[in-house]
């Protein structure tokens, strides 16, 4: 028997036959040149049409966000972006289909991964949808989930969001990668389905054994030839009444994270409380100019409307040169993750800021949602001055800001003299705290949000909101994390936004125990020396 251990990402224990996910297709040949460009070139459109359709009838028979991670997939399969760079290639370069989709999808991915962030995190489904045109065009089985005939436990070196959408937990018993991270969509979707999951496990493809236990709890993946079946244990249950509080009535916001009326539609249908982070980039990717405010404001109600009468936060354009737009001529920098992103964007250009303002204005007109703005990338009280007099002279009276720089976490008593709420984004938060790009499976460790480093800085923002008594949220990753979400409470924080399949879990979660018995929790989190031994602790007090 070996024992591997990884970063828990998805709470539960399960035991059983291990089947392993095939890695990707070989890289295609760009040799020999086709005989007949024309026609090589029109394989390409029919396999990304097949792909496409093939995704549709699997989204068509699921619902929520497995409907939309396969809908945005098979999406994507028939960008005519792709497709045409494709057929390009084929017909300048003289290389065969196959080859022409990988290089093609690869120039993709190359710049999303480029950009950072969010739009990093996409350049895996750039990869499966590449993987799987060329497995179309070449006549092979496509990578991914084999068909599942009993239940078992799934290993692989990475998953796509479209491997993950429609998994049957009836059959999988648990989740294994080498690679990913706490923030990764293998996770994401694991905890939606309820499956234990453990990421960045190193070494597990390489390591023998028939059968695996799985703590998705602690991190440990144990591998031998026993492949007895022992379904999940969860210990906690899903009966929540909709209101996000404590045993003891503590109110604790359960919201969610959107950024499409695709995802505003699913949070209400998941019982979310409102919205805490509704990020705007959708209405400028792919933009060669600045949207118009009526174009924005159109684009902005529409994922306001399902929130008629409740809370929405909505953030303000968070890029500039680590997510690059084309409108927006930031230059080169050194090193993006470092520039001028967020806020720092607007700064030398303060009308791209209030005409977003304006819009967003309008659309809270427009929906009857209870509209709120704040900025990404603070970093000192002062900026968030500037932003909070910009967006009531906008006709927008609340006004907060994100905590995902140490500095702002630092300076949360002064900058809440500014602002009416912070936000913490505990995804960036996390990498900038411990210097570790959240994106490398390699440190997916340090990238915990169970961190007592991190939990640290969490405390003291919270104890700045409780001393002048203003809201302190959590939007990041770490909200969506039902053990975590208690904790979070403790150590002051006052509502939690996360992916909506996360929000029934999160909310009966927190109607488990008082508030008191969660600062109890909190503290011994604050003292553990890791966060395998944070998780512990917090279990131990919370039994």
């Amino acid at each position: 028997m070996s024992r591997l251990t990884g970063v828990g990402v998805s709470s539960g224990r399960a035991s059983g036959p291990i089947v392993r996910v095939a890695d990707p297709l070989p890289e295609p040949a760009a040799t020999p040149a086709p005989d007949d460009l024309v026609a090589e070139a029109a394989r390409i459109r029919p396999a990304a049409d097949t792909v496409a359709e093939g995704l549709f009838q699997r989204a068509a028979k699921v619902g929520g966000d497995a409907k939309a991670v396969l809908e945005t997939t098979a999406a994507m399969a028939m960008d005519p972006a792709l497709i045409s760079q494709a057929e390009q290639f084929v017909a300048t370069r003289s290389l065969p289909a196959a080859r022409a989709v990988h290089e093609a999808a690869n120039g993709f991915a190359d710049s999303l991964r480029a950009a950072g962030g969010y739009m990093a995190e996409r350049a895996r489904d750039v990869h499966d949808v590449r993987d799987r045109i060329i497995a179309e065009i070449e006549g092979v089985t496509p990578p991914g989930v084999p068909e599942l005939a009993t239940p078992s436990v799934l290993v692989a070196r990475d998953l796509a969001p479209a491997d993950t959408a429609d998994l049957d937990p009836q059959l999988v018993l648990a989740l294994v990668t080498e690679e990913g991270g706490p923030t990764s969509h293998t996770a994401i979707l694991a905890r939606a389905l309820g499956i234990p999951a453990v990421v960045a496990v190193r070494g597990v493809l390489d390591a023998a054994g028939a059968g695996a236990t799985v703590d998705g709890d602690g991190g440990d993946v144990e591998l031998s030839d026993d492949v007895t079946v022992r379904v999940a244990e969860h210990p906690e249950h899903l009966d929540w009444d909709g209101v996000g509080q404590t045993a003891d009535g503590v109110p604790v916001k359960v919201l969610a994270n959107v950024g499409s009326a695709t995802d505003s539609a699913t949070a209400v249908e998941a019982g979310a409380q409102g919205v805490g982070l509704f990020r705007t980039e959708f209405c400028y990717l792919g933009a060669d100019t600045e949207p118009d405010v009526a174009t924005q404001r159109s684009a902005y109600a529409e994922v306001l409307r399902p929130f008629a009468g409740k809370p929405v936060v909505v953030r303000t354009l968070d890029a500039g040169a680590d997510k690059p737009l084309a409108f927006l001529d930031m230059g080169v920098e050194p090193n993006p993750a470092l520039g001028v992103r967020g806020l720092r964007v607007v700064f030398d250009q303060p009308d791209l800021l209030d005409r977003q303002l304006e819009a967003i204005a309008g659309a809270a007109q427009d929906s009857g949602a209870e509209v709120s703005v704040m900025a990404p990338m603070v970093a000192t009280a002062e900026e968030a001055a500037w932003f909070a007099e910009r967006a009531r002279a906008g006709g927008i009276d609340r006004v907060g800001v994100m905590i995902e720089v140490p500095a702002a976490a630092l300076s949360a008593a002064e900058i809440l003299q500014a602002v009416d709420f912070v936000s913490l984004g505990t995804n960036d938060l996390a990498q900038y705290v411990f210097a570790a790009d959240r994106m490398a499976g390699a440190l997916a460790g340090l990238n915990d949000p169970w961190q007592p480093a991190l939990l640290r800085l969490i405390a003291m923002v919270g104890q700045a909101g409780r001393q002048v008594d203003k809201p302190v949220g959590v939007c990041g990753e770490a909200a969506s994390d039902p053990h975590l979400a208690g904790v979070l409470a403790g150590l002051g924080v006052t509502s939690l936004s996360m992916n909506a399949s996360a929000v029934r879990a999160v909310g009966a979660a927190l109607a488990q125990h008082p508030h008191a018995t969660f600062r109890k929790a909190a503290e011994a989190a604050l003292d553990a020396p890791s966060a395998a031994a944070a998780r512990q602790t917090t279990k131990t007090t919370l039994s």
